[in-house]
């Protein structure tokens, strides 16, 4: 698997795999995640936004 993601003009983006605060589940984000705060899947981010 590629570590790279391609987003257009701005160039590959470096993807971090996560497993999801809220349901457990493997996802992966585009920031590095931050020591002891949650991260969320797309699923779960968006039921806490209210989406």
């Amino acid at each position: 698997m590629d570590d790279d993601k391609d987003f257009g003009r701005f160039g590959p983006r470096k993807m971090y795999t996560i497993k999801c605060s809220e349901c457990g589940a493997d996802a992966e984000v585009p920031f590095k995640p931050t020591e002891g705060r949650p991260v969320y899947c797309r699923d779960c981010y968006g039921k806490k936004r209210g989406r």
